[in-house]
């Protein structure tokens, strides 16, 4: 049972940046895919970002591209999602997953575990 636990999350001007964090219990973290949704009132949840653990390649949903940077640090069980150029859209609660196959899928029901999500309101 892998444990996962998001933070980061908070309150920002349009504009602005954030960095979330998602610091997995795994001891075998470096044998995980790791993927970021995030999911707004009303609407369903969608992914952002993730990255395989095979050559850390990375894939992006096209409403974040040039904007959002997920990276990881496996010496810290921990996955990033360093959010630039921030917009009111962005507002939602933030997720980490991890799934133990390699290749970074857009879809939530091939993840396997899941945090508890991070808040992040941005305003205009």
């Amino acid at each position: 049972q892998v444990q996962l636990v998001e933070s980061g999350g908070g309150l920002v001007q349009a504009g602005g940046s954030l960095r979330l964090s998602c610091v997995a219990s795994e001891r075998t973290f470096n044998r995980y895919t790791m993927g970021w949704f995030r999911q707004a009132p009303g609407k369903e949840r969608e992914f952002v970002g993730g990255i395989s653990w095979i050559g850390g390649s990375t894939r992006y949903a096209d409403s974040v591209k040039g904007r959002f940077t997920v990276s990881r640090d496996n010496a810290k069980n921990t996955v990033y999602l360093q959010m630039n150029s921030l917009k009111p859209e962005d507002t939602a609660v933030y997720f980490c997953a991890a799934r133990s196959k390699s290749t970074v899928v857009v879809t939530t029901y091939e993840y396997d575990y899941w945090g508890q999500g991070t808040q992040v309101t941005v305003s205009s």
